[in-house]
């Protein structure tokens, strides 16, 4: 290579990096966007943002979850009154009945027979009645002619008597034959759901004993009994008595929600019956029971479910989100954003919980700012920015990502390279 083309291909080094240089500080302040003065070296950088709550208080009701177990409101046992043999089964096992519905049908011919006895009887007792009966009407003229001594007309007034009595007794055998006939006929005693058959066909029922053939039990409404700690019913008279709580108007007749096994709130809710005023000595609880509607069947008898139920309400409380409260072994407590930006840790008393929400009963004041997201932007941070927390399913859908623009032209010369020579 001569000395000249060294020099010439230096040249061209030289005029590449010079447009690659400008370059780059084109896009650098094209990305500072127009109007937007450089960073300042060494400036402080701008405060986190965090979403936070404000503090109101208010009348909360505290409600109380406890555990219990569903109850069909109406239970018959269906049995055999009779002895006899199964002739046939009416119902479907599983299905609704309605009251009076006819469920099995026992042999009734032995039943008909001692009816038909009963009315012969009956018969012969009139038939002597009318004997008896006619014999005294007789004898009465001749006793007042004393044509017949008083010893006979006594006699025939007692046999008259005894007639009627016979007539009687027949009547009420003729009405035990009629009963017993009518037991052969099994219906159920109340509207409801029947469960399985409990004997079959042919076999012998109600010998020496009442046989039960089936379980009809009525689910609309539905019972559901819970049990409480004597201890917290105690505790809570104990803060309503001295003013830290209030009652709530008509808890005898509050309402109840119901929490299904699944952890889902069944929709339809229900009301508080009555508190039992005994408490069972071996738990130490006292049992309630409510009465929920239940049209379509959702509920079954036993289930297990837990029942929340107003029972107080505090004057001077608040909710805050469950994810505001940061819970430890230590206690509970919250971060505070003070007017300056600054963030503090203060202790909270934490009562029940309600709809997803904790219910403070102390350790804030009103109008404060609690955090409720943005925890992890705050490691080592001292001074922040508070925004309005909006729950996530509140929140209005992210707007879609705009089409990428057309390239900068600082951009397309990058990206061509440096212009040849």
């Amino acid at each position: 290579m001569t000395a000249f083309q060294g020099a010439v291909e230096r040249h061209r080094c030289v005029r590449a990096a010079g447009f690659v240089v400008g370059s780059i500080a084109a896009a650098l302040l094209g990305a500072c966007g127009p109007g937007t003065p450089p960073p300042t070296p060494g400036a402080a950088p701008p405060p986190v943002e965090v979403g936070v709550v404000t503090v109101a208080r208010g009348t909360v009701g505290l409600v109380t979850e406890l555990p219990g177990r569903t109850e069909a409101s109406r239970v018959a046992q269906v049995r055999a009154r009779v002895a006899g043999i199964v002739q046939a089964q009416s119902f479907r096992e599983g299905s609704d009945v309605a009251a009076g519905q006819t469920l099995f049908q026992i042999d009734a011919a032995p039943y008909r027979a001692s009816l038909a006895s009963a009315q012969a009887t009956l018969a012969r007792a009139e038939a002597n009645l009318m004997q008896a009966q006619a014999l005294a009407e007789r004898y009465k003229p001749l006793a007042e002619a004393r044509a017949v001594s008083q010893q006979e007309y006594v006699a025939a007034q007692a046999g008259q008597k005894q007639a009627q009595a016979d007539v009687a007794a027949a009547n009420a055998a003729i009405q035990t034959a009629q009963i017993n006939l009518g037991y052969a006929t099994v219906t159920t005693p109340i509207a409801g759901r029947i469960g399985r058959a409990l004997v079959t066909e042919g076999a012998l029922v109600g010998q020496g004993e009442a046989t039960q053939l089936a379980l009809v039990q009525q689910i609309n409404p539905m019972y559901v009994n819970f049990t409480q700690p004597v201890a917290d019913v105690l505790r809570l008279r104990a803060a309503i008595a001295a003013g830290k709580l209030k009652t709530v108007a008509g808890v005898e007749s509050a309402q109840v929600r119901i929490v299904l096994d699944d952890g889902s709130v069944y929709p339809l809710p229900g009301k508080l019956l009555f508190s039992d005023l005994s408490v069972d000595p071996g738990t130490g609880q006292i049992t309630l029971r409510a009465e929920v509607p239940n049209p379509k069947g959702i509920l079954l008898p036993g289930m297990f479910v837990r029942a929340q139920l107003e029972q107080a309400a505090a004057g001077d409380a608040l909710l805050l989100p469950q994810q505001a409260v940061l819970r430890t072994s230590q206690g509970d407590s919250v971060k505070v954003i003070a007017a300056d930006g600054s963030a503090s840790t203060r202790p909270v008393k934490i009562g029940a919980g309600k709809n997803g929400q904790w219910v403070v009963l102390d350790g804030l004041k009103d109008g404060e700012l609690v955090v409720a997201e943005g925890f992890q932007k705050m490691q080592g941070k001292t001074r922040f920015k508070p925004v309005p927390w909006v729950p996530a399913g509140a929140r209005p859908p992210a707007p879609a990502a705009p089409a990428a623009s057309a390239a900068s032209p600082a951009a397309s010369a990058a990206a061509s390279g440096p212009a040849k020579p």
